[in-house]
């Protein structure tokens, strides 16, 4: 989550800063400087939203780019076009290399209704927009002085639903063994994006899931950096993943400390999701190599009558050694169903003894991975 939600224009009131954010804010003056002198201009990156019937939650980044360049009607134009497509983000790194514009007014239209708000300091949107939407799939859209309109998908939850399901990303829907610096840095820096590998029988569990609880709604809880978002909803929709909003977060120091707590911000946008949602219980999904098993056997604590179950993907011994270990956690909310296993399919065999899943295969779930 940005360190503080943007606010109307013209409300923002400066608050005191650590001296590394001040350094950021140099460096980001300094880029931002440079990128424009080359031509680059404000972009807005949409990312998926959600809500009830009565507000949306709208996310977007604000970064300097170099203005699309039209491309001609031709079959030569249509494959260059096809192949900037393919090329765009493949390389993680690329994703961290652009300057990002802090406090830029974003114009957000939605159901009829319009707001401007100002991005935070890295360049991020994360506000509430009053609105009166019927339950399903909407768009905002959202603009900056000087750029094309850019339309961010939302996802209005029905009143009526009562389940939905929160995951957790790394190591749990693809494989990345994120705790371990440098195979994080591999994997976020270097390489190809259509190279990561998805956790065997995930998405399928997943499809069953929202098959037996229509409308349920997916939220993909991870403390990964806004950067890859484009990146990590293409690899969710390539591997047949349910659409859902990705809540990450901003790397780099805040207005107080050195560097953004992971931790801190799953906490928080769990106890969010509790306070916006009150009628609906989750399915929690993670993996035991970071901390997900003793924040959920917390928020269970806090909240039971907001959790339905635990389902913990656990970790290869391969995986857990280059994620620096499996946590230890041995504290489970009482009563409520806690299963693990090292693949969907029998994640899928454990949430259907529970009585949370229809007991059924003949989807092909077998834990070989998303071939349908």
């Amino acid at each position: 989550m940005p360190e503080t939600s943007p606010s109307p224009v013209g409300s923002r009131q400066r608050t005191a800063r650590h001296g590394a954010a001040r350094f950021e804010d140099a460096l980001h003056d300094i880029r931002e400087r440079f990128a424009r002198w080359r031509g680059h201009v404000p972009t807005v990156i949409p990312y998926t939203g959600y809500g009830s019937t009565e507000w949306v939650r709208v996310l977007c980044r604000v970064l300097l780019s170099k203005p699309a360049k039209p491309v001609k009607a031709t079959k030569a134009g249509a494959r260059a076009k096809r192949r900037a497509s393919r090329e765009q983000g493949i390389r993680g790194w690329r994703s961290f290399t652009s300057v990002p514009v802090g406090e830029v007014a974003v114009s957000i239209e939605v159901g009829g209704q319009r707001l401007e708000v100002l991005a935070d300091r890295g360049g991020v949107v994360d506000t509430k927009v009053p609105v009166h939407l019927e339950p399903g799939w909407h768009v905002a859209t959202l603009r900056v002085a000087g750029s094309a309109p850019v339309e961010a998908p939302v996802h209005v939850i029905d009143p009526d639903a009562r389940f939905g399901i929160i995951s957790d990303v790394d190591d749990t829907v693809m494989v990345t063994a994120l705790p371990r610096p440098l195979v994080a840095a591999w994997n976020t820096f270097v390489l190809d994006e259509h190279a990561r590998i998805p956790t065997p029988g995930m998405a399928v569990l997943y499809e069953r899931l929202v098959r037996a609880y229509p409308g349920a709604p997916v939220i993909y809880l991870s403390t990964g950096a806004w950067n890859v978002a484009p990146a990590l909803t293409r690899f969710l929709s390539r591997n047949l993943y349910p659409a859902g909003p990705l809540l990450l977060t901003d790397w780099g120091p805040t207005h107080d400390r050195w560097f953004r707590s992971g931790r801190a911000h799953k906490e928080e946008n769990l106890r969010r999701l509790a306070e916006e949602f009150p009628d609906l219980r989750w399915l929690l999904i993670g993996d035991d190599g970071q901390h997900d098993e003793e924040l959920y056997a917390r928020f269970a604590a806090e909240h039971p009558e907001r959790v339905l179950a635990v389902a913990i993907r656990r970790l290869s011994p391969g995986e857990a050694v280059l994620a620096g270990g499996r946590t230890k956690t041995e504290e489970h909310a009482a009563g409520l169903p806690w299963v693990s296993a090292g693949d969907g399919s029998n994640l899928a065999d454990q949430l259907a003894a529970a009585g949370i899943l229809n007991a059924s295969r003949s989807d092909g779930a077998d834990g070989t991975g998303d071939e349908r």
